[in-house]
C-alpha cells in the first residue's frame, strides 16, 4: 500500500477528496504517500475558494476565507463571532445585527452593501453608519426616474396601508397590487414565502416573489440574488425591481412594495423614495 503506482495513488486521492467529506481524522489514518496527496489536493482545492469578500454572496453554511475576513471584521465592528471560516449560526445573528444597526434588511445573507458597510463600521471602532440617502443606480446608463409612471397614473396607499392601483393601469399592474395587499401586513421572516408562495410570513425576496407571481410575472419562487438576472435591464416604465444579495424591493405605478421599514410604516406599500445605491435594476418586458 506504501507504494501504490502513481496512477492508482491519484485514483483514490479522487474518489476520497471527490466523494468523501475526509475529516482530519481520517486523513491521519491514511497511509503517508496517500496522506500527503490528499493534503496537497485539499490545500490546491482551498486556493479555488474566492479568498476576496466581496467577491460572491456570502449565507448560512458557506465556508471559506472570505467568510473568515467577514468574521473579523464583524469583531472588529463590535459584533462577536468566532472566527472559524464557517458561516454559522453564530455569524448569522452577528450579521443580522449588524445589518439592523446599519438600517439594512436584516437578512443574514452578505453582499456587497453589508460588506462595505461594515469595513467602514470596523473602520470607525464599530460605530455602524446607516445605509446611504436616494441614489439610484444601474449597471449601464446614467439613471433615469425610474419611479415615476404617465402623470396621473400613480398608485394610491390607503390609511390601512393598502394599494389602489390607478384608472388605466395595465392588468399585470393591477393584478401585482392586488397579490401585494395579500401579503402588505404579514409579519417579515427569513426564509419566509421561498418553499412555496403560500405563507405566513414572508422575507424580502418572498414578499417580491409573491407579488410578481400575483401578476403572472413569475413561475417559482426565487432569492434577491436571482432577481438580479430577471426580467430585462433598467428601470420599467410601470414595475421596478430592485435587487442584490443583500436585498431586494419593487416599485410599481410609483410607490414601493419593501419590507424595509415595514415596522416602521405597519405595511410593505410605502412612498417610493428610499436609499437605491448599490442595486441591480431590472424590469419585466413591455412594464
Amino acid at each position: 500500500m506504501l507504494r501504490l503506482r502513481t496512477r492508482t495513488r491519484r485514483l483514490l486521492v479522487a474518489t476520497l477528496v471527490l466523494t468523501t467529506p475526509v475529516g482530519g481524522a481520517a486523513v491521519a489514518a491514511l497511509p503517508g504517500p496517500v496522506r500527503d496527496v490528499v493534503d496537497a489536493a485539499t490545500a490546491h482545492a482551498a486556493t479555488k475558494q474566492p479568498t476576496k469578500l466581496g467577491g460572491r454572496g456570502l449565507r448560512k453554511g458557506m465556508r471559506g476565507r472570505d467568510v473568515k475576513d467577514l468574521q473579523r471584521l464583524l469583531n472588529r465592528a463590535g459584533f462577536r463571532t468566532p472566527i472559524t471560516g464557517t458561516f454559522a449560526s453564530h455569524t448569522v445573528r452577528s450579521v443580522v445585527a449588524f445589518q439592523r444597526a446599519a438600517g439594512l434588511e436584516a437578512s443574514g445573507a452578505v453582499g456587497r452593501t453589508t460588506v462595505r458597510l461594515l469595513r467602514g463600521a470596523a473602520a470607525s471602532g464599530g460605530a455602524a453608519p446607516m445605509a446611504p440617502p436616494a441614489e439610484v443606480t444601474s449597471s449601464s446608463t446614467p439613471e433615469p426616474d425610474a419611479t415615476a409612471p404617465a402623470p396621473g397614473q400613480v398608485a394610491t396607499i390607503t390609511a390601512e396601508g393598502l394599494a389602489v392601483a390607478p384608472k388605466g393601469a395595465p392588468k399585470a399592474v393591477v393584478d401585482l397590487i392586488a397579490a401585494g395587499n395579500e401579503i402588505a401586513r404579514t409579519p417579515y421572516r427569513y426564509g419566509g414565502g421561498h418553499r412555496s408562495f403560500k405563507d405566513d410570513a414572508y422575507d424580502c425576496s418572498g414578499s417580491v416573489g409573491y407579488a410578481l407571481h400575483g401578476a403572472g410575472l413569475l413561475d417559482r419562487t426565487v432569492t434577491s440574488g436571482e432577481l438580479e438576472t430577471w426580467g430585462e435591464s433598467g428601470p420599467g416604465s410601470w414595475i421596478t425591481v430592485y435587487a442584490n444579495a443583500d436585498h431586494t424591493f419593487l416599485v410599481v405605478a410609483g410607490i414601493r412594495f419593501d419590507t424595509s421599514g415595514q415596522k416602521q410604516a405597519g405595511t410593505r406599500w410605502q412612498p417610493a423614495e428610499r436609499s437605491l445605491t448599490e442595486f441591480v435594476v431590472r424590469h419585466p418586458a413591455r412594464l
